[in-house]
């Protein structure tokens, strides 16, 4: 975003064992520290960070074999700092299908499990199968299986409280199948089944077709551009974090008290373990366990249109001002050459009243923000 104010000292690991050894030593310490990879999700305030930031500064991406994968399927194992978005590019290129769609995408793969991220159908958490994690308390390095970081829409158990740094992630990928003119199958390697609608329309296909990895790619560049969210220096549109909110998750019971026109999304959701009483408890004469309730059903709202509907349109600025709305899209907070940091959390103060105030919903900022409240 372009705002905000130094750190008070700068480290830099240049290695997955450098890292582990800076943590361990800035933990030891017990001073207030700061892990930063890209920066792409982080807004600090114009004092800027009282302590050390820890500079994560290696990349690599490494193929393995454990004798476990599935046929058809490639295990790739990515080191914290390697550039997603050039990750994406390199898997695209030699034909592993199931990231294409998290194209442009900013900032380090390290980041990645942290608040599982998605775009366009996809998520992380569909192909994530391990991390690599320097646990603080455990005080060593483990692995952490994709179902142990209980990952779900913009979250994770990491962004809940695990407290340590990640090392490198694992995905399992497709090795792609082919489609032929002639069903040879020596044509492009296909994707992923496209499973959001707005890039089946602009691919011109059918929700679930698979089409060829390079179209996905180019068209989800090009629908991210056409909302700012591809940098380019010379468009202050782009000078954000991105999506500034996430999409609020309601009951469907408070959905209903919305307008009728608002969007409103399915959420999945785990049915309760059922309630079983064995045989040899019932013979001591323990009581049948109750099955737990169901769960009221949720529904994701667009944040995007609740702001809109607040009365905050594109390019809307508070009074003298140098951060505002995009002129592409509602849900990004952006620079326009000579914002602060406190300018861009009033703004986002603004929108969060606006929106309590005509729909009672309250907004979640996405970004990771540092002395600064919204």
């Amino acid at each position: 975003m372009r705002v905000g104010g130094p750190a008070a000292r700068l480290l830099v690991a240049r290695s997955a064992d450098e890292l582990v050894e800076r943590a361990n030593e800035l933990w030891d310490a017990e001073e207030p520290w700061l892990l930063l990879g890209g920066g792409s999700n982080t807004v600090v305030s114009d004092e800027g960070f009282p302590g050390t930031v820890l500079l994560v500064d290696f990349d690599g991406v490494e193929r393995i074999e454990t004798g476990e994968e599935a046929p058809g399927t490639v295990r790739l194992r990515v080191q914290a700092g390697h550039d997603w978005d050039a990750l994406v590019a390199e898997c695209v290129e030699r034909g592993w299908a199931g990231i294409e769609a998290l194209s442009g995408i900013p900032g380090f793969a390290g980041a990645a499990p942290v608040q599982n991220i998605g775009a366009y159908g996809t998520e992380l958490s569909d192909v994530l199968h391990s991390i690599r994690f320097l646990d603080r308390f455990e005080g060593g390095v483990r692995t952490i299986t994709a179902d142990e970081l209980e990952l779900s829409y913009r979250d994770s158990a990491i962004k809940r409280g695990l407290e340590g740094v990640v090392l490198s992630i694992d995905l399992v990928l497709g090795e792609g199948s082919r489609r032929g003119r002639h069903g040879d199958g020596e044509g492009p390697v296909l994707s992923a089944p496209i499973a959001y609608a707005q890039l089946a329309n602009a691919l011109g296909v059918e929700l679930g077709a698979r089409v060829p990895l390079a179209d996905v790619r180019r068209e989800v560049l090009r629908l991210r551009a056409s909302k700012g969210m591809v940098l380019d220096p010379a468009d202050h549109d782009t000078w954000s974090s991105g999506s500034f909110f996430t999409n609020p998750i309601v009951s469907e019971r408070f959905a209903r008290t919305l307008p009728e026109h608002a969007p409103r999304f399915p959420v999945d959701q785990v049915d309760p373990a059922p309630a079983v009483t064995s045989l040899e408890e019932i013979a001591a004469g323990l009581p049948l366990r109750v099955p737990p309730p169901a769960p009221e059903p949720k529904v994701k709202l667009s944040a995007a249109w609740l702001i809109e509907h607040s009365g905050i349109g594109r390019g809307f600025r508070l009074p003298g001002s140098g951060a505002a709305i995009s002129s592409k899209h509602t849900l990004a907070i952006t620079n326009r050459g000579g914002a602060t940091a406190a300018q861009v959390a009033e703004l986002g103060r603004f929108v969060v009243q606006r929106v309590r105030q005509e729909f009672g919903v309250v907004l979640v900022p996405e970004p990771n923000l540092y002395g600064l409240e919204i």
